[in-house]
């Protein structure tokens, strides 16, 4: 037997194998028995397929993949690999092929919508990879920004901007060997994504003479790209917050069945084609496929309004290079040299990467690519015929240096050449705090630091609170209970609920401002861009840099006092975690599905579940994993989920609760500890 399977009392795999191929084999294989469904629907997203056995709610998404040309770009990046790497991947790809069925078998989403499993191609791990980050470096926000710009004033994007406002990001931190009980580094943090059932993150062990690495895998992608302990070395990482991605308004033009396209020499010939969507229950959907050379058109065409005809620029279809090789070379790495090394082959997403090794080296860089370019660029969309808009080259990634304690939480930071917007400093500037209250940190103890639920960022609006007279007595109730809060975003909390409910309705009152009525109706931009266009969800994220606007018309103590009055009158006594309950996306919705579990946290807390103010306070967004790494002895690291480690079946969310508690499970090193699991 060249693998063998082990499971921990929680489900998770531990492969044990004789050599790094029948390694990637064997992840291959255990991703399609525990993560079928998933994975399936995810090869058929990148492939613009998943309306067939999805519906119409789909052809949104699946029209975007074709336009993107994701599948494309995959074997393009396929056709790049190193014949090591590309051995490696197809193994992978194996696995997943002699597994899927059994997988299918055990999931009973395929009943349901009458999928079969497929088949995956070599390029198709590579396809996930696109399809799940393609639109992680706010290409929607330049979209969002050219039309603030466009219908208020070039002026007036900046009173969206991410640095303004509270919203979700991840957070890692690392604490160096003198500030720990055991003498050697700790890394530990949380990223947060939309929260997915099954889990974005997969927990692994992968095993052979040449590595033993635990970790978070992505489902559909081998190796562990982003958060892993290989024993002599441990890194994690945060989103960068780099801008990487460029967006072209296009002047395009038919000339019969060609398409031709006005760049900077001129008009020029543009690959077009057409594609079908088969739509399960409707009738199918031809999609217009076309690439200037620029990039690929993914929203209007050439019949459409000029204003929304825009191409999308992203460094794969660039390079036609995913940075795949990085994968093996992680597995493999024993020191921070090794991780250094491996990480400048690294393309996206950009990242900022934490790693520390037990000789007390450490690490603190950025990795990928981002292409240097006009300054507008990363603010707006900018014209295709504009030859001061080519990208010119690539940037370095810059490092630094690591003291006591280093800390990502997607702020300005080291990262802060390569972006636009990036998170505000609450959440980095908690945990220094954190951190810097213990001299002697233990693995069991971060735990406290992932769940704290201080909202610093409540201070701006409550402050205004302090400045309004003229209330009447119920008003002036709430204000002084808010201003005497302890600010802290607890789901027991009916004060933490009082302060999302004004919020929400200040959003509201701001959002029907008609300072702001041109910006409801966003131009036809594609449904996939919705998330980025709607009005009131970019408010709840700026309202306190629009109350401090110059917006014509709006007396801001006016509508503070209303915003009071409204929810004093109200007098809702529940709890903050009665509302704030978690909502994970699910391809299949269940409408008869209870609500989910009450949760703590905000935005801008280290406990960053992020609903989406004056919209909901469900929480869409949050920790899609918690991880400890413990150099000193990889047992007493700690890990958890929020759901399971599989799909289906006992173990498919029996995590959520440590999740929802913020416990952690102790990672399980002794083989002789793990229960063998045998295909028979």
């Amino acid at each position: 037997m060249s693998a063998r399977r082990y499971r921990d009392d929680y489900g998770i795999p531990h492969l044990r194998a004789v050599d790094h191929t029948s390694l990637a084999f064997a992840q291959g294989q255990v991703t399609a028995l525990d993560r079928a469904w998933q994975i399936e629907v995810e090869r058929h997203r990148a492939q613009g397929t998943s309306a067939s056995f999805l519906g119409v709610e789909a052809v949104a998404w699946d029209s975007f993949a074709r336009r993107a040309r994701l599948d494309d770009t995959a074997r393009r990046c396929h056709a790049a690999l190193d014949p090591a790497t590309a051995e490696w991947v197809g193994h992978y790809v194996d696995g997943v092929n002699d597994a899927l069925a059994a997988g299918a078998a055990r999931a009973p989403e395929f009943a349901a919508t009458g999928l079969r499993p497929g088949r995956w191609q070599p390029w198709t791990p590579l396809a996930l990879w696109l399809s799940h980050h393609v639109l992680f470096a706010g290409f929607g926000t330049k979209l969002w920004r050219d039309l603030v710009a466009r219908q208020l004033g070039p002026a007036a994007a900046r009173l969206f901007a991410v640095d303004n406002h509270v919203t979700s990001g991840s957070n890692g931190w690392l604490v160096a060997a003198d500030r720990t009980a055991a003498g050697a580094a700790l890394i530990a943090g949380d990223p947060h994504r939309f929260i997915e059932a099954p889990g974005i993150y997969q927990q692994i062990r992968l095993a052979c003479p040449e590595y033993d690495v635990v970790g978070f895998a992505v489902p559909g992608v081998p190796g562990i790209p982003h958060f892993g302990h290989a024993g002599a070395v441990a890194w994690a990482i945060t989103n960068a917050m780099a801008d990487y991605q460029d967006g072209y308004a296009e002047r395009l033009r038919r000339r019969g069945d060609r398409v031709e396209a006005y760049g900077p020499d001129g008009w020029r010939l543009a690959h077009r084609h057409v594609e079908t969507i088969e739509v399960s229950g409707a009738e199918p959907v031809e999609v217009e496929v076309i690439e200037t050379e620029r990039g690929p058109v993914v929203s209007g065409g050439p019949d459409d309004d000029p204003a929304t005809t825009i191409s999308l620029r992203y460094p794969p279809r660039v390079l036609g290079e995913l940075g795949f090789a990085v994968l093996p070379a992680l597995l493999r790495a024993r020191t921070v040299d090794d991780v250094d090394a491996a990480l400048d082959g690294w393309v996206e997403p950009v990242n900022v990467v934490l790693a520390a090794d037990t000789v007390g080296g450490l690490l603190h860089r950025v990795a990928g690519r981002v292409p240097r370019r006009h300054p507008d660029n990363g603010r707006r969309v900018v014209p295709a015929w504009g030859a001061d808009h080519a990208w010119q080259g690539w940037h370095d990634m810059p490092s630094a240096p690591v003291g006591q304690v280093a800390v990502m939480a997607n702020e300005r930071g080291i990262s802060a050449g390569l972006g636009v917007e990036f998170a505000p400093p609450y959440r980095a500037e908690r945990i220094r705090h954190l951190l810097d209250a213990v001299d002697d940190w233990q693995a069991g103890q971060m735990a406290s630091v992932h769940t704290d639920t201080y909202l610093a960022a409540a201070g701006p609006l409550l402050d205004l609170l302090a400045t309004l007279d003229g209330l009447d007595p119920a008003a002036a109730g709430l204000r002084d209970r808010l201003l005497a809060w302890d600010r802290r975003m607890a789901a027991d909390s009916v004060d933490a609920a009082a302060f999302a409910d004004l919020r929400a309705a200040v959003t509201r009152r701001l959002a029907a401002h008609p300072a702001l009525a041109e910006l409801a109706e966003p131009p036809g931009y594609p449904e996939v861009f919705r998330p980025w266009l709607t009005l009131t969800s970019r408010v709840g994220y700026a309202v306190i840099s629009l109350l401090s606007a110059d917006l014509p018309g709006l007396d801001r103590a006016d509508l503070l006092r209303g915003a009071l009055a409204e929810i004093a009158a109200a007098d809702d006594t529940r709890p903050w975690g009665d509302r704030h309950r978690l909502l994970p996306w699910r391809a299949l919705p269940d409408p008869a599905a209870p609500p989910g579990p009450a949760l703590a946290g905000d935005h801008d807390c280290v406990l960053a579940t992020s609903s989406v103010p004056g919209v909901t306070d469900l929480c869409l967004r949050g920790p899609t994993a918690r991880y400890v790494w413990d150099l000193a002895r990889r047992e007493d690291s700690r890990w958890v989920v929020p759901l399971g480690a599989t799909g289906a079946g006992p173990h498919r969310d029996d995590q959520l609760p440590l999740w929802v508690d913020g416990e952690l499970i102790t990672v399980t090193c002794d083989w002789d500890r793990l229960t063998e699991e045998h295909d028979d």
